[in-house]
């Protein structure tokens, strides 16, 4: 079921928004922020003095700038686990982002624990970083004389993943499903709540959480998950850091996915000898300014309440489905405008008659409205362009008032 939320989200104060430079330098309104949020002035700050003060390698040195920074990131991690429901702060691995966390599921599970015949069930209408990982899987396997089944499930009119589906589907040989939790196209919320105590236990559970981290509240316990992906510049932070979920009962089925410095693996006379996670899946030098841009980012989302963010973004969703209710021709993807009840997370895809979704985005762009259009990392064999709006907390009713009525001049103009 949809996390709870206040009926309606307090108007966001200018403090909110002053906080975002960017904002504030531009008179373009931002509704892009499932592709990428903007970024607070703490996180700025913290990379900043990271680069102009005391810069080291963490885990490199005894000395004092090196230690300091072990411990500042040994904080974030701990501070990471918190925030998205772990219970211990070693079920936390600090990746390159999202898309990296999930080949790391492919390569440092897929490889070691698959055998021929196992099956994995996917979304093939999710993000290309959650169905191109499991096929380069498929194809390295098939060199090595294992064959695994890729299925792919349907998504519901809501934008969900359609459980029905998934459970006719499932076989003695499933063993990971996997899906995104809140899709990046549609916005539809998944949580897989309907398969509890109806499938294997052993079945392994693997959420793309890049689209709700960040935006909503998330518990990664709550969900079952064994694995979950989030990406840091989604979440206030920078590009090129994200986070690993694996729960404490997979950590002996991975092998290293990055085996070499800082990896914490040893090499002996039979080989290379297993680490402690999360060491085990973080070989190299880490993405230092990242990971404590991450610990500033999430500081400024606690400060926010992810109840409050989740509740404005409702809110902004369901204003937004309304005014372009009023729009001729508009036609919506799955997701919010379809459901029966009053949800939204922030996200909401359309189309208009008469003008392509790329064409629309420039209108609006040169109108001061900046929205995501095309295929949005999925493939056309399922969807045609669209346009999509997301918002956070930075954004306001005038704003999604303003844009509905752009788009509506518009429509009328190509009618």
């Amino acid at each position: 079921m949809p996390p709870s939320a206040p009926a309606r989200a307090p108007h966001v104060p200018e403090s909110v928004r002053a906080l975002f430079p960017a904002l504030a330098e531009s008179s373009a309104v931002y509704l892009d922020s499932a592709a990428t949020t903007q970024k607070p002035l703490p996180v700025i700050e913290t990379i900043q003095r990271y680069h102009a003060s005391r810069t080291a390698n963490a885990g490199r040195g005894t000395y004092p700038w090196a230690t300091g920074l072990s411990s500042r990131l040994a904080r974030v991690r701990t501070r990471a686990a918190a925030f998205l429901g772990a219970q211990h702060p070693d079920e936390v691995v600090f990746t390159g982002g999202a898309t990296a966390a999930l080949n790391a599921v492919a390569l440092s599970w897929g490889l070691a624990e698959l055998a021929d015949g196992d099956q994995i069930l996917y979304n093939p209408r999710d993000h290309a970083s959650n169905v191109y990982p499991w096929h380069h899987l498929r194809q390295v396997l098939a060199r090595f004389g294992r064959h695994i089944d890729l299925v792919g499930y349907r998504s519901t009119e809501t934008g969900e993943a359609d459980t029905a589906d998934i459970l006719a589907k499932l076989t003695p040989r499933t063993r990971l499903i996997t899906t995104s939790h809140l899709h990046h196209v549609f916005g539809g919320l998944t949580t897989l709540e309907e398969l509890r105590g109806r499938i294997d236990p052993e079945v392994l559970l693997c959420f793309d959480c890049s689209q709700s981290g960040g935006h909503l509240p998330v518990d990664v316990t709550a969900l079952g998950a064994d694995f979950a992906v989030f990406a840091a510049h989604k979440m206030f932070g920078a590009p090129g850091t994200g986070i690993l979920y694996c729960h404490r009962r997979v950590h002996d089925r991975l092998l290293p996915f990055l085996p070499g410095g800082n990896s914490g693996v040893r090499l002996g006379a039979d080989g290379l000898a297993p680490a402690a996670m999360p060491e085990l899946l973080e070989g190299g030098t880490q993405n230092i300014p990242g990971i404590l841009a991450l610990g500033s980012a999430l500081e400024v989302l606690e400060s926010f309440d992810m109840t409050v963010v989740a509740a404005h973004n409702r809110e902004l969703t369901l204003r937004l489905i309304d005014g372009l209710r009023r729009v001729r021709g508009c036609e919506f993807l799955p997701g919010p405008a379809h459901a029966s009840c009053a949800v939204g997370y922030g996200i909401v895809s359309f189309t208009l008659p008469g003008i392509t979704a790329t064409d629309l985005g420039f209108v609006l762009s040169e109108l001061g409205f900046l929205v995501r259009t095309g295929l949005h990392c999925t493939s056309s064999e399922f969807d045609a362009d669209s346009v999509r709006v997301s918002t956070h907390i930075y954004n306001t009713v005038d704003e999604i008032d303003r844009f509905t009525a752009c788009v509506e001049t518009i429509a009328e103009e190509v009618s």
